[in-house]
């Protein structure tokens, strides 16, 4: 699994096979939801580290983050946070520069919107606030049941991150049959492009009728 994992990782780096296109292989699915980069130009794609926020707390974040990996796409995702913002640029510089992970993803807001842009960090969230989470240990932990699921779900996926937003790769399409879509994807789109800019057939004709394929 580690291996075909690596080799998913690897080819969309090189080739730079966008979120579109992951999008595509998925069939038309896996974006986090409202999610875009707050820099634009980075194109970002790793195993993801999967922390958690709860209770308008980001004690968890903190604990949490300390066994991040070189290159991982670190996704915290926020319980019950209401419009707060995680964390801001002493977090996100810790996470990115001493951890050296890939990316900072979440799927809520940030704090401390001008030396993150001034920074140019990688970071793909759903906006800006001043307001942000308390650093007290949660009276309550974020539901077991919950914590299990969305752990399954996220953590050691693969995140693909660009100006479109963040596309997830869940574990179960970490396959070879997976790794050849995104290949036989990249394989059309030049077709498409070299029959618009060559043949000068219309979308309709590259897209809807595929004339391309009729040839000999």
């Amino acid at each position: 699994m580690e291996d075909i994992k690596s080799k998913i990782i690897d080819y969309i780096r090189r080739n730079r096979v966008c979120t579109t296109e992951v999008a595509d292989c998925l069939g038309k699915k896996g974006v986090l939801e409202d999610v875009m980069p707050i820099n634009r130009g980075h194109f970002k794609v790793g195993n993801i580290k999967w922390v958690y926020a709860n209770a308008e707390s980001n004690w968890d974040v903190h604990e949490q983050i300390i066994s991040t990996q070189e290159n991982d796409v670190v996704f915290i995702e926020a319980f019950d946070c209401g419009k707060r913002a995680i964390i801001g640029e002493l977090v996100s510089k810790y996470i990115l520069l001493y951890r050296q992970a890939s990316a900072i993803i979440c799927n809520t807001k940030f704090r401390d919107a001008g030396a993150l842009l001034r920074e140019n960090y990688p970071i793909w969230c759903t906006g800006f606030t001043p307001v942000g989470c308390f650093n007290v240990k949660p009276k309550q932990d974020l539901d077991a049941q919950v914590k299990a699921e969305h752990m399954a779900m996220y953590d050691g996926a693969i995140a693909v991150c660009d100006d479109c937003g963040v596309v997830i790769i869940p574990k179960e399409q970490h396959t070879e049959e997976f790794y050849q879509k995104l290949v036989a994807i990249e394989e059309q789109e030049d077709i498409w492009f070299n029959r618009l800019d060559h043949y000068k057939e219309n979308t309709f004709e590259i897209v809807c009728l595929k004339n391309y394929l009729k040839e000999k």
